[in-house]
């Protein structure tokens, strides 16, 4: 599952969690955030539920706030490149009203996120609502969008002999001679040091003495 889909999936999975008893910010996301239970005013939760969300997925925020500017003003100043304008699956929207989510599809017009302390309807409190909800907004009230999940390069396999060679690496690869590294891409171009040469005739001499 790539990193986004298991960041999303946590925070579906925790749609309709509310704050007990209603108005009191007293929800586990704020308990895990402070290290104990917390309630009143002061606690405001919709970050501390995006901190949890993206913790729970093994890929904790590099700022620890309860504060939606704090945390944009951070990256503003520490990754400028990770505050994007247009936004993809998994980033964080922070809002101008002061509040947060996590981006699940973005249009022109609007974005749709899954957000903490929000209401599920325009009736209730948009920025303290007591409830993870599913809420589509305009773009015009989103202040930024931050991408927490950096793209990983992906190197590419050399694992493909030329037809010269095919039937000496096939036969080295099936008798342990020749092995990949923890990715399983065996390098086949790659230069050989004099320590993966002793390895492999270490490997060539076990062969032998047990052929």
């Amino acid at each position: 599952m790539e990193t986004a889909d298991r960041v999303l999936a946590i925070a579906a999975g925790e749609l309709g969690t509310a704050e007990s008893p209603p108005d009191s910010n007293n929800v586990k996301y704020n308990t895990w955030f402070y290290g104990q239970e917390v309630s009143g005013p002061a606690y405001p939760w919709c970050m501390a539920f995006v901190q949890w969300v993206f913790a729970q997925a093994g890929e904790a925020l590099p700022y620890r706030t309860a504060s939606c500017f704090a945390l944009l003003g951070w990256y503003k100043a520490n990754r400028p490149s990770q505050v994007v304008k247009r936004p993809r699956r998994g980033d964080i929207v922070i809002y101008s009203f002061g509040h947060t989510g996590i981006v699940e599809f973005a249009g022109n017009e609007t974005v749709t996120a899954i957000e903490g302390n929000t209401s599920p309807g325009a009736a209730g409190s948009q920025s303290n609502g007591g409830t993870v909800c599913r809420r589509t907004r305009k773009t015009s009230l989103v202040a930024a969008y931050i991408r927490p999940l950096e793209e990983k390069e992906v190197k590419p396999v050399d694992n493909t002999p030329s037809p010269a060679h095919k039937a000496g690496v096939e036969w080295a690869v099936k008798n342990g001679i020749l092995a990949g590294d923890k990715d399983g891409n065996l390098k086949l171009s790659s230069p050989v040091t004099r320590q993966q040469l002793c390895t492999m005739l270490k490997r060539l001499a076990d062969y032998l003495e047990n052929a």
